[in-house]
């Protein structure tokens, strides 16, 4: 991280604010360094992405910088060539960079429209987005199993419809956030008595819709726990969520060839959410170690010998 922050310091690599608009062609580097934001699911991501690279012919290595605001710079100047990237997220993170921090939202439910905005903003920074896949990781609601039997929940639109009070487990910040409590009311009528601030998808926001102390909890789609509280997601079907799909993001000069993205374009027909919440559980529940877990995932599924 110190070395990171250094070299960050001294790049004379390309940036939007210091060097204006990158046009440099599709670059190959030999040896690439990829990203991961230090969570379960980055690293496991990282691993992948590194192992399919290696495959083709690459020789890399795995750099963990745990905030957005350091790798994204480091990503431009071409001390990190690719990061695993959540569609909607980094669009926002990105508009808000460019923009200032009231510019209106770049990412939406749309993936289209996200992906086309996404990538207006990464271009002239050097990033390259490739296209998403199949998996997405985006906020989601829980419920106790049992309180969904009961009153025959499936989708938050059942929810709405059924008149039920809801207490909700989430961060603070979720009273005020559109996909949140706001969304909630404004897009399905459920009716929120009030934000528990326990965090999102943290153990004791589980536990607190467990007991009975809350009806429902912000998670996450890819969330490996929920079975161990006896939690289950109800489906967002009116689409409240921004399109959070994975994407790989690669800094042009050194990894956008045709080669890079190739290589990691074989996981976006495979890889779904159901499958990386079953590895995020390996790791987090199990102790396994990402490395391992994504290696044989990717044999497995006969992306890797």
């Amino acid at each position: 991280m110190l070395l990171l922050l250094a070299l960050t310091a001294c790049s004379t690599g390309p940036s939007l604010e210091n060097r204006g608009a990158v046009t440099a062609p599709p670059g190959d580097s030999h040896h690439l360094t990829i990203g991961s934001a230090g969570f379960t699911e980055s690293d496991l991501l990282a691993q992948m992405y590194a192992q399919l690279l290696d495959q083709a012919g690459y020789k890399t290595s795995i750099l963990t910088v745990a905030n957005r605001e350091l790798y994204e710079p480091a990503l431009e100047s071409g001390q990190i060539d690719v990061v695993p990237e959540y569609a909607a997220t980094f669009a926002d993170w990105l508009n808000a960079k460019t923009h200032g921090a009231d510019a209106e939202p770049a990412g939406s439910p749309d993936l289209d429209a996200t992906m086309k905005a996404l990538r207006a903003l990464a271009t002239p920074r050097g990033l390259t987005v490739l296209p998403p896949g199949r998996a997405v990781d985006q906020n989601a609601f829980a419920v106790g199993a049992a309180y969904a039997r009961q009153h025959h929940l499936r989708t938050l639109s059942d929810l709405g419809a059924s008149g039920l009070r809801v207490r909700l487990a989430a961060g603070d910040e979720c009273v005020q956030r559109p996909y949140c409590e706001p969304g909630l009311k404004k897009v399905y009528g459920i009716d929120i008595t009030g934000v528990d601030p326990k965090g999102v998808g943290t153990t004791q926001a589980k536990r607190a819709v467990q007991s009975g102390q809350d009806q429902m909890v912000l998670t996450t789609s890819t969330d490996a726990t929920l079975d161990q509280f006896g939690l289950v997601l109800l489906a967002d079907d009116r689409h409240l969520q921004n399109a959070d799909y994975i994407v790989p993001v690669v800094n042009r000069s050194r990894a956008g060839s045709e080669g890079v993205t190739k290589a990691l374009g074989r996981l976006n027909d495979v890889l779904t959410t159901a499958d990386l919440a079953t590895m995020n559980e390996q790791v987090d529940s199990w102790r396994r170690l990402a490395s391992d877990v994504a290696g044989g995932y990717l044999k497995d599924k006969g992306l890797l010998k």
